[in-house]
């Protein structure tokens, strides 16, 4: 049950974020533009943004889909072995939209 929530949470997050780029709010191309500015900024003493926990769970997500020894499962059990990467992937695509664009509202208050 846990999983079905975190997987529907995922899909939900990723679908709220490409709605809320298509209706005005920052397109794709700024929201990736701005990670490196995010990282920075998450990392130094002074003006710091806050993002850095979750900066570290998306390095993370992204390690669990590129790791080579996960191929493995997914010779063994052919399809379902895709389905815990299909879930990481779509959770980690939502919370690069989602923090990128809390992230730009940060620095957009600060400029203001």
């Amino acid at each position: 049950m846990g999983q079905t929530l975190g997987r529907t949470a995922a899909l939900v997050a990723l679908w709220r974020q490409l709605r809320a780029a298509h209706h005005g709010g920052p397109g794709l191309g700024t929201r990736l533009r701005a990670l490196p500015r995010m990282v920075a900024r998450s990392l130094r003493r002074q003006q710091r943004y806050d993002g850095l926990w979750r900066l570290t769970l998306i390095a993370a997500a992204l390690l669990y889909v590129a790791w080579p020894v996960e191929l493995i499962p997914e010779l063994f059990l052919g399809p379902v072995g895709l389905i815990d990467d299909a879930v990481v992937a779509a959770w980690l695509a939502g919370a690069v939209l989602s923090e990128t664009g809390r992230f730009l509202e940060w620095e957009q208050r600060r400029i203001s």
